[in-house]
This record gives structure tokens, sequence and C-alpha cells, in this order.
């Protein structure tokens, strides 16, 4: 089992930054990949972007491509997301995910957290 725990959700207005984190714990995930999907009132969840644990590969969604970047602390066990250029269309939960394949099907994750939410104001 792994668990994992967002943090840094909140109101920002269009143009500025949030920086989200995510703790991992319960597993060793060397072997893992971790990745970040939102879900905006009423729509499907959206991919955002993965990190690969072991040599931190990264591959972004289309619609953040160039505003957010993951990155990861392996000492911590904590993945994080920066996120620039805010737009009103990012609002919504933000959840970080692990699993196995690096991959931007949002079913392809294991393991979930609760998400945190970010809103966007125009």
């Amino acid at each position: 089992q792994v668990q994992l725990v967002e943090s840094g959700g909140g109101l920002v207005q269009a143009g500025g930054s949030l920086r989200l984190s995510c703790a991992a714990s319960g597993r060793t995930l060397a072997d893992y990949v971790t990745g970040w999907i939102r879900q905006a009132p009423g729509l499907e969840r959206e991919f955002v972007g993965v990190i690969r644990w072991n040599t931190g590969a990264t591959y972004y969604g289309e619609s953040v491509q160039g505003r957010f970047t993951i990155s990861r602390d392996n000492a911590k066990n904590m993945v994080y997301l920066e996120m620039n250029s805010l737009k009103p269309e990012d609002t919504g939960v933000y959840y970080c995910a692990v699993g196995t394949r690096f991959s931007i099907s949002t079913t392809s994750y294991d393991f979930w957290g609760r998400g945190t939410q970010v809103t966007v104001s125009s």
C-alpha cells in the first residue's frame, strides 16, 4: 500500500502561481511513477503530468505544457507540482497518484490521494 497526501491548494488570481505537494509513504517508490490528475466539477478526470521516481523523467498534458513543472525529492518521498500562469480553466481538485506505468491514462494509477482544491479566479 502507498499513502498519498496532497497539500498546497488554494485560491489564486489568474496569472498567479501555486505549488502543490504530494507526500508519499508506505512503500519504496523507486520503481514507480507519480502522476498529477485534476478534475473540474462536472468533468472527467484530466491527466496533468507524470514523473518517474528513479530517473526524474516527466511528461505533461497539452493544456499545461510550458506552465506546469513536476519535480521530486527522493529523500523526502515528496513530489511537487509547480503551477505558473494559472488560468480559470485550471480550477479543480488536484490528485497525486502512484502507479507502475509511465502513462497519461488516469485509470493506470493504483494509489490515489484525497486531492487538494485549486481555484483560479478571473
